[in-house]
């Protein structure tokens, strides 16, 4: 099934990237609005005209998917401020890093449940620090839920395009098996095919190669700036990201979603990647597209701080010119309106 995609991708690639506009993945909901990874913050952003909505996924101790950016919830919920979980909090090491904080696997859905979302970005965000305390953490069939009422709602197709989070670790820390979870999920919810409009994405490799095994729907590669797959000891994301790497990836994967450093060089102009992608057959989705000067390289930053709002439609002209085939953000609002603006 894989080869398939590839040979059709690879047909199609050149004349599709020329005509098409980008995908706009809504990089946790519309998280420059709203507080990440909550019901409010995905709907806005399918509101707003996203293609796909991107839920982060964890797991609670009970074996049930929730849409969190990490296994920490300290940053992204009230539970610091909960009493009643002090004696829950721990140190652990997440890949090479000792996080101490409140892990959504030492936890039950009930207790979660308790909690309520916060802002992650308060500093850059305040606007967004209004609606703290207002939703609840989402588990992953409610977000399949939301997504199916909004099709119903507005009359269109609407993507989903779940991550797991630290699948290697929580199995070798939790026992927890994040792909037989999330597979089995896709697979109830009539979600596991190739004509599903779902991408499945991780930062690891075996994760993603038993995925290939298990369900039909196209797979991503994440690719960071720096470091390697937490599953492959010794391999860069530099490695994975030359020809015979991208050569590698495309025999259990359909695309790669590479951090925007890999794509743009630091005047603009693009990097070999998204061709030698292309060449593999593969689709290229970018990482990410946000409003603040503070994520902007300095030629594309204005005045105001690092708060203030960046040359956003700089940095769309310059993907787009690159030829890549999608862009994860979180401000779809503002992309949206970017990508899909005519010609002048």
């Amino acid at each position: 099934m894989r080869l398939i995609f590839v040979l059709l991708l690879a047909a199609l690639a050149h004349s599709a990237s020329a005509t098409a506009s980008p995908l706009v993945i809504a990089h946790r909901g519309a998280s420059g609005e709203r507080p990440e990874h909550t019901l409010a913050a995905y709907e806005r952003a399918i509101d707003q005209g996203a293609d796909y909505i991107e839920p982060d996924l964890v797991a609670t101790k009970d074996l049930v998917l929730i849409a969190r950016h990490e296994t920490d919830l300290s940053d992204t919920t009230d539970i610091a401020a909960r009493p009643e979980f002090a004696g829950r909090k721990r140190t652990r090491d997440i890949e090479g890093r000792l996080v101490t904080g409140w892990f959504a696997e030492d936890l039950t859905l009930a207790e979660i449940r308790t909690l309520r979302a916060k802002e992650r970005l308060p500093a850059l965000r305040p606007s967004n620090a209004r609606f703290d305390g207002l939703y609840a953490v989402p588990t992953f069939t409610e977000v399949v839920t939301l997504v199916r009422a909004k099709e119903a709602e507005t009359g269109r197709r609407i993507g989903l395009y779940p991550e797991l989070k630290h699948p290697t670790l929580l199995l070798e820390q939790s026992g927890i098996d994040m792909v037989d979870l999330l597979a089995t999920a896709l697979r109830k919810e009539g979600l596991a095919d190739p004509d599903d409009l779902v991408f499945v994405q991780s930062f690891e490799v075996e994760p993603l190669r038993r995925l290939d095994r298990l369900i039909g729907v196209p797979l991503i590669q994440l690719l960071a700036a720096e470091g390697g797959p937490y599953d492959r000891n010794g391999v860069g994301y530099a490695e994975m990201a030359t020809p015979a790497g991208l050569a590698e990836i495309a025999r259990y994967a359909d695309g790669i979603g590479p951090a925007l450093a890999l794509v743009l060089k630091p005047d603009g102009s693009a990097t070999p990647l998204v061709r030698a992608a292309r060449d593999a057959g593969m689709k290229v989705h970018a990482w990410t597209v946000r409003k603040e000067n503070a994520f902007f390289p300095p030629a594309l930053q204005t005045q105001g701080g690092p708060a203030a709002r960046g040359d956003i439609a700089g940095l769309i002209r310059q993907l787009t010119a690159a030829g890549v085939d999608g862009v994860f953000t979180d401000d779809p609002a503002l992309v949206v309106s970017l990508v899909r603006a005519p010609p002048r």
